[in-house]
C-alpha cells in the first residue's frame, strides 16, 4: 500500500489534472438524477447533517434539469424518509438513535422537504422516496430509464461518499455511462468529499466539471 502526506484534495487535484486519465463519456442520450437535495442535508442553517460544497449547487442542479426538460430527457430527484417506527430503514437505522439520526427523518417533516432554492416541475419530474444510499435500490429508477432508453447517467446531490457513489457505483454496474459534475456533489468534510471523488473518478465515473456537461447538452452528439 502507497503512503503519502498529502491531503485528499491535492490527491483529487492530481488525478484531475493528469492528461492522460481516460473516460468512459458521454452517450446519446442522458437522465439527470438529483439524490436527496432535502433539508436535512441542504440546510446548513437549520440541521447539524447538512453540508456545502459549492454556494452555486442548487443553481447549476436547476440549470441542468431545465436543459433536459428541454431536450424531453427524464429529470429524477429523490428523498429520504421514514415510518414513525423507523423500520423502513432497517439495520441502517439501528446504530444510534438521535433527533439527527437517518431513520428519524420523518414523513411530512423539514427534514424530508427539498431545498426551497430547487425548481422542481412536479408535472414532468419524476420523484422518487428511496430508503438506502443508491438511487436504483428498490426503486422505479431502472425500469424508467429503459424506458427512455437512456445510455448515461448524470448524478447530483449528496452525500459524495455516500448516497452519490453508491448511486454511481449502481449505474456503472447496470451498464450506463456515469456523469458527475463536481460542482452539483456535497459532503460534510473535504476529506471525504474529495477522497470519494477520486475514487469515482478512477473507476466508476467520469468526474467533470459542470461547464462540460452544459457544453455536451448544448453541442454534443444528442438524440
Amino acid at each position: 500500500m502507497e503512503t503519502t502526506t498529502k491531503t485528499a484534495k491535492e490527491i483529487y487535484l492530481e488525478v484531475k489534472a493528469n492528461p492522460a486519465r481516460k473516460r468512459f463519456g458521454f452517450g446519446r442520450k442522458a437522465a439527470l438524477v438529483n439524490v436527496d437535495p432535502q433539508k436535512a442535508y441542504t440546510r446548513t442553517d437549520l440541521f447539524k447533517t447538512a453540508y456545502e460544497t459549492d454556494p452555486n449547487q442548487m443553481h447549476y442542479t436547476n440549470e441542468l434539469a431545465k436543459s433536459f426538460r428541454a431536450k424531453g430527457w427524464p429529470v429524477i430527484w429523490t428523498h429520504v424518509a421514514y415510518m414513525e417506527s423507523g423500520e423502513d430503514a432497517g439495520i441502517w437505522g439501528t446504530r444510534t438513535d438521535t433527533p439527527d439520526s437517518l431513520q428519524n427523518i420523518k414523513f411530512d417533516s423539514t427534514r424530508t422537504e427539498f431545498d426551497d432554492r430547487l425548481e422542481i416541475d412536479r408535472q414532468r419530474d419524476v420523484i422518487y422516496c428511496k430508503k438506502m444510499p443508491s438511487a436504483f435500490f428498490e426503486t422505479q429508477l431502472q425500469s424508467l430509464l429503459v424506458w427512455h432508453q437512456v445510455d448515461t447517467v448524470i448524478i447530483t446531490g449528496g452525500s459524495t461518499s455516500g448516497c452519490i457513489r453508491a448511486t454511481a457505483v449502481d449505474s456503472l454496474s447496470r451498464g450506463y455511462r456515469t456523469i458527475v459534475p463536481e460542482e452539483c456533489v456535497a459532503d460534510k468534510h473535504e476529506s471525504y468529499h474529495f477522497a470519494n471523488l477520486t475514487d469515482l473518478s478512477l473507476k466508476y465515473a467520469d468526474v467533470v466539471d459542470v461547464a462540460e456537461v452544459f457544453q455536451w447538452l448544448e453541442n454534443g452528439n444528442n438524440e
